[in-house]
């Protein structure tokens, strides 16, 4: 029987599986709350031309307007790749308590990686962070994705249909 945990990261893989269907980069989320999903989020940076719309941005904005607050207070962030600077520091922000991330993003990862915004005691929130979490399925996902992507012809990439 899978694990809160096991369940909750395997619907982010498939909001992940989702934005690859709709030719984005396959990063998932989902955002849970005493024990149920509050919003859920696919990437759609290639799709929409918003440099913003990663699946954890989408999610959070989703959540903030059922929460009517910009406090997303006791609630779990399941995501399939390491967040960047910027869903980092959206994370603190919105105090949420929790993050669970699949893949550690080496080149823009800033939950561990590159640095940990989300634990630095300098600031006032800090959440508390597990990486790695389901990690192998994320990670294929990502390099069949760019592999994939790799094989079309330069001026080919990054059209979203």
């Amino acid at each position: 029987m899978a694990t809160e945990d096991e369940r909750f990261m395997a619907l982010a893989i498939e909001q992940a599986a989702h934005a690859a269907e709709m030719g984005d980069v396959p990063v998932g989320c989902v955002l849970v709350h005493d024990g149920e999903v509050i919003a859920t989020g696919a990437n759609l940076r290639e799709r929409t031309k918003d440099p913003t719309a990663h699946a954890e941005m989408i999610a959070m904005r989703a959540a903030a307007v059922r929460f009517r607050s910009s406090r997303l207070l006791e609630t779990t962030l399941y995501v399939t790749l390491e967040p960047c600077a910027m869903c980092a520091g959206a994370l603190v922000n919105a105090r949420v308590e929790r993050l669970l991330f699949a893949a550690y993003d080496p080149k823009a990862g800033f939950c561990g990686s590159l640095g940990n915004l989300v634990q630095d005691a300098r600031l006032n929130h800090r959440l508390q962070v597990e990486g790695g979490y389901m990690e192998e399925r994320s990670r294929q996902m990502l390099q069949d994705f760019f592999r994939r992507l790799r094989q079309r012809e330069p001026k080919e990439r990054w059209q979203s249909g």
